[in-house]
């Protein structure tokens, strides 16, 4: 059996690797939608549900990539991703595979994991927290 123990030290990095990654595909979505970049095929008019997810996309996944408001912003997208899955995928096809609604669903349990495990170490919350820390000892 392959031991992997040596990863446990890192786990708290590697949380916060999985946090900057996850932002960034989520904000690719965001930028696509509202500013045409990389691809037009998504970009949106403003008073569509497409732009209004642009915004939670661009501004939420900036957010998460930075570790800033982490864990509410995550909640936040978590359930937007649950909603995204049953308003966009689930009537195709019961199937995730079928409705190509697995990203949706992946997206939605990755962001409830942030919203309880936090942002990691490298994070903007954790060095807001650590002054705030460094202060009350002070």
């Amino acid at each position: 059996m392959l031991n992997l123990t040596f990863l446990t030290g890192w786990s708290p990095q590697l949380l916060s690797v999985l946090r900057i990654m996850t932002g960034l595909l989520f904000l690719h979505h965001g930028t696509a939608k509202l500013l045409g970049f990389p691809t037009v095929e998504y970009f949106a008019e403003l008073d569509t549900m497409t732009a209004v997810s642009g915004v939670f996309e661009l501004v939420g996944g900036l957010l998460i990539v930075l570790g800033l408001f982490t864990r509410p912003v995550a909640f936040i997208l978590s359930g937007m991703m649950a909603v995204a899955y049953f308003l966009v995928h689930a009537g195709q096809s019961f199937f995730p595979l079928v409705n190509q609604g697995e990203l949706a669903i992946l997206l939605c349990f990755v962001f409830l994991y942030l919203a309880a495990a936090g942002p990691g170490p490298w994070s903007v919350d954790a060095t807001i927290q650590s002054s705030q820390r460094a202060t009350v000892r002070g």
